[in-house]
């Protein structure tokens, strides 16, 4: 991010978007460390920590309105926080979703630690089922990550939500989301919250705030 891409984005600002965006609750929102990306240079990219912590915002904050318990809610906010931390490109890169998930399992007491609670095992599964999924269309699921599915589509569909909604932050409005390939509804709130969400914190880093400060910023700003 530059702040001339940055301030495209802000001028591209769909009109019909509440003059006043606001988030409902603060939410639970888990900021990923710069090691559990593949380089530091990843990290502070297009799909590193900024980008990764507002998707954990937004699928906790969505698995809250879909009405998943607290144990999925967290599960939904660490599926946000590592569903590209093994990305090792910012443009095509098939299969960094499964190679996240496989990390995630591998880390997942690093992960539970740095949200600061226990998460269930059963709950932990279903976040790294929706991990290794999260870059594969419904329509091109294998027989088992159906099967998968339909054992536990909710965060799935939550972490699908929550990753297209901080589309935002890409320079073509072509690229933003389009709910219409969503499976769960999005609140009025959420489009207008999520696009102010990406420009606030990324003009904070911009400004020389920390990635940690320019998300809390960000967040704390849209809450009433």
């Amino acid at each position: 991010m530059d702040q001339m891409t940055l301030q495209w984005i802000a001028n591209s600002r769909p009109v019909n978007f509440d003059a006043a965006p606001s988030l409902p609750r603060p939410g639970l929102m888990l900021v990923p460390e710069p090691d559990w990306f593949v380089t530091p240079r990843l990290s502070a990219s297009n799909h590193g920590i900024r980008h990764n912590a507002r998707v954990s915002l937004l699928a906790a904050l969505l698995a809250e309105e879909q009405g998943l318990n607290s144990d999925d809610i967290a599960a939904a906010c660490v599926a946000g926080a590592v569903h590209d931390c093994r990305r090792l490109d910012d443009r095509e890169d098939p299969g960094h979703g499964q190679r996240a998930a496989s990390w995630f399992r591998a880390h997942t007491s690093t992960v539970t630690g740095a949200l600061g609670r226990e998460v269930p095992e059963a709950s932990l599964q279903r976040a790294a089922e929706a991990v290794a999924v999260h870059d594969v269309p419904y329509g091109r699921f294998t027989a088992r990550q159906e099967r998968a599915y339909r054992d536990a589509p909710h965060l799935v569909d939550v972490l699908k939500a929550a990753d297209c909604m901080d589309r935002y932050r890409l320079p073509l409005q072509r690229w933003w989301p389009d709910t219409t390939r969503l499976r769960i509804p999005v609140p009025d709130w959420m489009s207008p919250a999520a696009f102010a969400l990406v420009v606030r914190s990324e003009q904070a880093a911009l400004d020389g705030a920390t990635q940690r400060e320019a998300l809390d910023l960000a967040r704390q700003t849209l809450t009433p």
